[in-house]
Formats: C-alpha cells, structure tokens, sequence
C-alpha cells in the first residue's frame, strides 16, 4: 500500500486562538521560528509523502506564499552574504508542482474539507494530517503510521491514536480496541464514537490527528450527512466505512501538541525550544531565572 499524498485541512478559523487569528491563519502561528504548517509537511515529507494537498479557506492565502519563493528576499539575502539563511528558506522550498491547493468555500467541517480533496487525491489511498497537533519524535507520527500499514492488507485504514486520562474521554473521539496485530502497537478498531458521554466511552484510547483512509470513503463524505454540530463528520464517515473496510489503531511513539489550544501552543514552543541544542541551555536559563523571581 503505497502513500503518496497527503491532505493539510487548513481552512479553519483558530477561534480557539483568538485574536492571534483573526488576520493571520493558525497554521502560521509559530513554534519557536517555523510556523506550524512547516511542522507538518517536514513530518510528511520524512514519511515518503510526494505529493501535498491543502484544503485552504478565505484569507489563507499566505500559507501557499509561504511554500513559494520571495524574490525580493531571495536577491536581499544573497547580495548581503547571508549564506546560512538562504539555506534555511531552501530547505521548505518543495519541488515544482508538489503542491495543490484547493478552497473549502464554507466551514461545514473536517469530513467536508477532506472531501473537497477528492478529485487531486483520485482513487489512491492517501493520508490525512492535522496541523493544529504536533508529534515530537523521529521517526514522526506519519511515518510510524505508513511503516504500519506496510504490514496490512492492501485495503486497509489506519488511525493514529493515543491514551487519555478516563475522565477526559467525553473530550475526544474514541475508538474500540479488538483483536491486537502481531505488531504490538497495533490492533483492529472494533467501534468509534465521538465525544461519548461521561462513563459510556469503549476505551481510553483517543483518536488523534493523523489518518490513513481508502479512497472510497469519498462516497460516503458525498452524502453531506449532517452529524455532530450540524457539521459534516470524518468520524462519522469513517464509521460508516468500517462496515465494509477495517480499521486499525496505531499507538503511535511521541509527544503529542495540542496547538490549537493557548496553553497546548505555549507548551509546545518550549518542548520544542529544549529540543534544539542551539537555544536549549539559553532556554533552560531563562526559565529558571522566571521562576526564581
């Protein structure tokens, strides 16, 4: 089962994060000196992915800008010498005609953005990426998902997934374990529901922003069945695919970052600043001399 392509569902409006976005997209907001949509093709590209499909909105137009090139900056950065960062902007610089963008004209929700996709995505399995959540670890989230389902059938479907205290279940979407795959951090979903009421959810294990799918659950997202907040569910679909293809969970190695929220997005700049061996110590520094005050 080959993945090539990926699916960035970019066109939400981060009120979670409000006012940092009202004029600019959250998935520009930035964890230490890259915004977080940066995170997430980096992660993507390291699993193989070729080809990077971003469901886009009104007013995110600076998330494409920011995969194109800026002339301007590129002739001021070389006439002035600065060889290193020059080499920084090269590095996200992706290869021609890697990216597409598409326009979700209305916020109907995740499973509608998915299927706004589905003509670029054509009849391949394909993956989809949040980028309000963050996995730190190497090999990335994604890439410990496609290294899965090379063990799977050719018609399967992965969900990423991660353990949660019991009494903030009814905060997330949970999945069913069945029966456990070889691999030990494997096993077949046996059910999901989103949001299950307190004491009623079938496990601990929460789904999280990360997915492999078949391309037919296109046919069910062109339903427009209405679920959860009158929206158009990816859970929902999922569900209903489930029925004809399997699903396995994947307990995933890595620390999770909820960026969409304020205090997930704070947590994440310092995990992230202490993973870097050139402003860790200055990091550390600083934040001991804060709490000592």
């Amino acid at each position: 089962m080959k993945i090539r392509k990926a699916v960035f569902p970019v066109a939400g409006l981060g009120t979670r994060v409000l006012p940092a976005t009202k004029a600019m997209p959250k998935e520009m907001l930035t964890i230490v000196d890259r915004p977080l949509i940066q995170y997430v093709v980096d992660e993507a590209k390291e699993a193989g992915i070729e080809h990077f499909v971003f469901v886009t909105g009104r007013n995110k137009g600076v998330i494409e800008d920011h995969f194109d090139r800026m002339f301007e900056l590129d002739t001021t950065l070389a006439a002035r010498g600065k060889k290193a960062e020059q080499d920084i902007l090269a590095q996200s610089q992706p290869e021609a005609g890697a990216m597409s963008f598409t326009r979700q004209q209305a916020p109907l929700g995740l499973g509608h953005a998915v299927w706004c996709a589905r003509d670029i995505v054509g009849d391949e399995p394909f993956a989809v990426v949040l980028p309000d959540e963050l996995v730190l670890h190497t090999p990335g989230c994604l890439g410990q998902m496609i290294a899965a389902a090379a063990k799977l059938g050719p018609k399967s479907n992965l969900i990423a997934v991660q353990a949660v205290p019991e009494d903030t279940t009814h905060q997330y979407g949970i999945c069913g374990v069945g029966k456990r795959h070889a691999d030990g951090r494997m096993f077949e979903v046996s059910g999901m529901v989103e949001k299950p009421a307190k004491g009623t959810a079938p496990s601990n294990l929460s789904i999280t922003g990360r997915y492999i799918l078949q391309p037919e659950i296109f046919k069910i997202l062109e339903r427009q069945e209405r679920g959860a907040g009158g929206e158009i569910q990816l859970t929902d679909a999922m569900i209903g695919l489930s029925k004809s293809q399997k699903f396995y969970g994947v307990e995933f190695e890595g620390e999770r970052h909820d960026c969409g929220s304020k205090a997930g997005f704070l947590r994440a700049n310092i995990a992230y600043g202490l993973q870097r061996p050139d402003l860790a110590d200055g990091l550390r520094a600083e934040m001991r001399k804060y709490l000592e005050e």
